[in-house]
């Protein structure tokens, strides 16, 4: 059974990250996603938008799929429905992320034996905004 890493390993985390890419950030403001990324962004991450339906979410170019992106990434923070996250997890193996990160509600059983053989973290049905604010 899935069991999330403990505080310490949530703080180094969130300590030692500096991009989180976001898939499924919306670029309405009044959705969970922009709001918790824009609360990460004013924490001091950089955010990158993973959705093929934007443009642009909080003044930051959108990628279609994490395989587009160029630039490292720290953290995959996933706001998607728990069906998408093991396709998501196996692209996540290419882009040697520290963390696999599904928002609260958000969780998959596969997704764990997906990344067991990588160094990528998994976090599941978790908050990062709130999780964020308990570990400082």
């Amino acid at each position: 059974m899935f069991k999330n890493p403990g505080q310490d390993i949530l703080r180094s985390i969130l300590k030692d990250s500096k991009t989180i890419a976001v898939v499924g950030l919306s670029n309405k403001p009044y959705r969970t996603s922009y709001q918790i990324s824009l609360a990460m962004k004013e924490a001091g991450y950089k955010i990158i938008p993973v959705n093929p339906e934007i443009t642009e979410a909080l003044g930051e170019p959108a990628y279609s799929s994490l395989s587009q992106i160029e630039e490292p990434v720290d953290i995959i923070n996933v706001f998607r429905r728990s069906n998408f996250l093991p396709d998501l997890a196996k692209e996540a193996k290419e882009i040697n992320a520290k963390a696999f990160w599904a928002q609260q509600g958000v969780f998959h059983e596969d997704v764990p034996s997906i990344l067991k053989d990588t160094k990528i973290e998994v976090v599941m049905n978790n908050c990062i905004k709130v999780t964020h604010a308990l570990v400082k």
